[in-house]
């Protein structure tokens, strides 16, 4: 894959940003994922030349932490919470509904790039158990009768 020149110089451009930081790569990752929407290999190599780190570290640090991704993610991210509270509520069987639904394992993207599905440890709604978000809109108690309305309600935003 070959990288556009602009988001070469963006990529660049947002790690000069960073560069009188002391630690600057997880700013710098974070804030090129932000624009970018992922971090391949060939975006690692990038930062790995402008701020002189190792792309084996970079690359250890994109795939430690679960918010940065290899991958494109698709344009609704689909996070069901699988923490405790969810998972004693049914957090489990949301994620298996959704994943029956949309034809696809948590950690993948639909082929028509509008949802992507994770699990996720716990999101903080304990009190609100089975929670999911969507894009960071939180949907609290939900049962596997509303699963196909909640993919048809964003199915519909891309018709308006």
């Amino acid at each position: 894959m070959r990288l556009r020149k602009e988001a070469v110089d963006m990529i660049k451009e947002i790690c000069n940003r960073y560069k009188d930081e002391p630690s600057p790569l997880m700013l710098v990752l974070s804030d090129v994922q932000k624009e970018y929407g992922y971090i391949p290999l060939e975006v690692q190599e990038i930062i790995s030349n402008e701020l002189n780190i190792p792309v084996s570290d970079i690359y250890g640090v994109v795939t430690f932490y679960s918010f940065f991704s290899l991958t494109p993610k698709g344009r609704y991210v689909i996070g069901v919470c699988i923490g405790t509270a969810c998972y004693v509520k049914g957090g489990q069987n949301v994620l298996d509904k959704f994943s029956e639904l949309l034809k696809i394992k948590p950690g993948q993207t639909t082929e028509d790039g509008l949802f992507t599905l994770d699990g996720l440890r716990c999101i903080g709604a304990c009190g609100i158990a089975p929670a999911i978000q969507i894009n960071g809109k939180v949907y609290p108690k939900v049962k596997l009768a509303d699963i196909p309305k909640i993919i048809q309600e964003y199915r519909d935003k891309e018709m308006e």
